[in-house]
């Protein structure tokens, strides 16, 4: 067995043949299967999807209740390679009950999925870069009660040097909060909020040269930290605040929409999901539409599945290691793990002193499958365990064949 998962891998063990360089371009659309998820397809939809997929030598499963018309409608999953994609796609775009919008969505998501192409993203002050390497945005906490570093760096001048230590540690990125979000954490005010970091971003105003991100809730700490150079909006409601998309969207920074149930004080309180990973993805689709529909830019927005906010330590697991399937909604994938409990679920040990390697691991994981920017309290270990995963892409990305592009022809190799 050969263990190629990509379409590049697929391509340099074709290469290893010796075979003609325009059959291994030919032959490596045919090397891999990508599962495709519809929901909501209808009784009517589903037996002629089925039809279309079988005709081009692909595949669909969907609810056993369509074949005796027991439910009106199901979630599907397509089981094609990239060539059968190619000759799916039209044939849907001429049939009726909406499979003509689900072959865009599939050939949205599949361009989505597959794109490696690095993205600059522009905030008020500075512009960064994502998706060239896996990236790190440090941790600082300013505030009593964090669970790890509560009370560590509360003094503006202690924050304000974690910071400068961090960025000289590679972060890439430095997040600053004031307010904790562990479960069941006290709310704060806004001023009380601001109060607290506030001297720490007007403190580093021309002392670093890196991006700076405001962990924040609040429209109006979001607006004046925008205005002291924050860069980007760490926002762990997800943009749900109308007041905070128009922060966003009109001070032309950058956001990060996490997921999460309630806020930090109920989140905890109710972690059943009827399917997890569709629920995350769809309610993330949903807020970044909100965000797009009220002026945020999307090549602004940045998505967060939210590993423990309101998710139980299994189902953090799950969604880390699924955590690619998120890049097919087009957005650059951010995944904080750093000393979380649910690494201390695995690892046995309720102290968060003792999770920096399952942190690490975790990072690797987030890294490998796809995630742009890591966020962590570990920046220096962070960034040497990734420079792993980077050294490891560039060797499976300089694959010397041509890839496909999205019509299987031959196209630039910047696809995996």
């Amino acid at each position: 067995m050969l263990a190629a998962e990509t379409l590049a891998e697929v391509a340099r063990e074709v290469e290893r043949t010796e075979s003609d360089p325009e059959g291994v371009a030919i032959m490596t659309r045919k090397g891999r299967i990508y599962p495709v998820r519809l929901d909501g397809v209808s009784l009517k939809a589903a037996p002629l999807l089925k039809q279309e997929t079988l005709s081009v030598g692909a595949d669909s499963a969907h609810a056993r209740g369509i074949a005796d018309h027991s439910v009106a409608s199901t979630s599907v999953v397509i089981l094609a390679t990239w060539g059968q994609y190619q000759r799916l796609l039209p044939k849907l775009r001429r049939q009726p009950f909406r499979l003509a919008e689900a072959a865009a969505e599939i050939d949205r998501a599949l361009r989505a999925y597959l794109s490696r192409t690095p993205r600059t993203i522009s905030g008020p002050h500075r512009s960064f870069v994502l998706g060239d390497r896996p990236r790190v945005l440090g941790v600082v906490n300013v505030t009593p009660d964090s669970f790890f570093d509560g009370g560590q760096h509360f003094d503006p001048p202690a924050a304000i040097a974690h910071a400068e230590r961090l960025a000289a540690e590679g972060a890439s990125m430095i997040d600053i909060g004031g307010e904790s979000s562990r479960p069941g954490a006290t709310p704060i005010s806004p001023e009380a909020e601001w109060a607290r970091i506030g001297p720490v971003l007007t403190g580093l105003a021309g002392r670093l040269s890196v991006p700076l991100s405001v962990d924040t809730r609040h429209a109006e700490v979001a607006a004046k930290a925008i205005d002291a150079g924050a860069d980007l909006v760490n926002d762990i409601e997800g943009l749900r605040s109308e007041a905070m998309r128009g922060v966003v969207a009109k001070s032309g920074a950058a956001a990060i929409v996490m997921h999460m149930r309630g806020d930090p004080t109920t989140m905890q309180s109710d972690l059943v999901y009827a399917d997890l990973r569709a629920e995350v993805f769809g309610a993330l689709a949903d807020a970044t539409e909100r965000a797009v529909a009220d002026g945020v830019p999307a090549d602004k927005i940045l998505i967060d599945p939210g590993l423990g906010f309101g998710k139980s330590a299994e189902q953090s697991l799950e969604l880390l290691m699924h955590v690619g399937e998120f890049r097919s909604l087009g957005y650059p994938v951010v995944v904080g793990a750093s000393r979380k409990s649910f690494l201390g679920w695995m690892l046995g040990t309720d102290d968060p002193a003792h999770r920096l390697e399952a942190g690490l691991a975790a990072a690797v994981v987030a890294a490998e499958r796809g995630a742009a920017l890591v966020r962590t309290h570990d920046v220096a270990p962070t960034v040497r365990v990734l420079s792993l995963v980077r050294a490891a892409q560039g060797l499976v990305r300089g694959a010397t064949s041509p890839a496909l592009d999205l019509d299987g022809t031959v196209g630039e190799p910047d696809l995996s």
